[in-house]
């Protein structure tokens, strides 16, 4: 860990301190689902028979690509994977970067289905979405003011849209992302760590920030290899124009209630008061 970085707490494994979210904590103590785990949207209408069958497929922003090959293959009633695999053969027009990986390229957006779907169709019109957004001028702009290519920007607003906890905070989390990259500190992203885990969690452990991956942002400098997800227009907008301000660390200490800061003692005042916000839903959830 870089020396500008302050240090981590080893106490335990639930009490570390870090920069990332760490909110919505009442929907995990009451049981709710972590956003991350849905499974398909799709849009139905009923045939001359009386049966439903799917017309669009709804891509919800923050998708991992592997979420979108589930919908894909669920909503087309195709095998497990069929998706995943057609890859090879779908052409998909990415940026050299990428090779060949889509993450951060299936644009959330709802997709016709037409005659005849087909991954490879499904999978394209996602890629295109994805590319007449990206390679405008508006987001090319505005990753070259940021000394950024298009790719290193959509990686940034993919990190921004699975760190966030509102579309209000994703400029103070992307500044938050520059502020370090341009001090030379870790990122030190919960969303990395899950994205390398293949999970959805607002539970990073001590033990979990050491694994060996190029996603650990605990221990890896710069930005991750590839996206995380696949951002949407406001994450987007985020990374290409983050909010001006000094931050280094933030945590939503709950709901509606995340918090700034460029100065340790004060992010550590902060974690705390999560900490006990936490203890106490978890109190009151088990005395139920």
């Amino acid at each position: 860990m870089q020396t500008n970085t302050p240090r981590r707490s080893t106490r335990g494994t639930r009490r570390t301190i870090r920069l990332t979210r760490r909110g919505r904590i009442a929907l995990i103590v009451t049981g709710a689902v972590v956003a991350g785990t849905a499974v398909a949207v799709p849009l139905l209408t009923t045939d001359d028979e009386g049966e439903s069958r799917p017309t669009s497929l709804v891509i919800p922003e923050g998708w991992r690509a592997t979420q979108v090959y589930e919908a894909v293959d669920k909503t087309l009633a195709l095998p497990p994977g069929t998706t995943r695999k057609s890859l090879a053969k779908a052409n998909l027009k990415l940026p050299n970067d990428a090779e060949g990986n889509p993450e951060g390229y299936l644009f959330p957006a709802t997709y016709p289905l037409g005659e005849n779907p087909t991954p490879e169709k499904l999978l394209t019109a996602m890629v295109d979405t994805a590319n007449k957004k990206f390679t405008g001028a508006p987001v090319a702009a505005g990753a070259q003011r940021n000394a950024l290519n298009v790719y290193q920007a959509v990686t940034i607003a993919s990190i921004v849209q699975a760190e966030a906890a509102a579309k209000e905070d994703m400029g103070k989390v992307a500044r938050v992302v520059f502020n370090r990259l341009e001090r030379g500190m870790p990122l030190q992203m919960d969303s990395t760590i899950n994205y390398a885990l293949g999970r959805s969690t607002l539970e990073t452990t001590t033990k979990d920030t050491k694994i060996d991956s190029p996603y650990n942002s605990y221990q890896r400098m710069g930005l991750p290899p590839t996206p995380i997800d696949n951002p949407g227009d406001e994450a987007m907008s985020a990374a290409i124009d983050p909010t001006p301000g000094d931050w280094l660390f933030f945590v939503t200490v709950k709901p509606g209630d995340t918090r700034f800061t460029a100065d340790y003692a004060e992010h550590q005042r902060n974690v705390a008061e999560f900490n006990r916000i936490q203890e106490s839903a978890s109190k009151e959830a088990q005395a139920k």
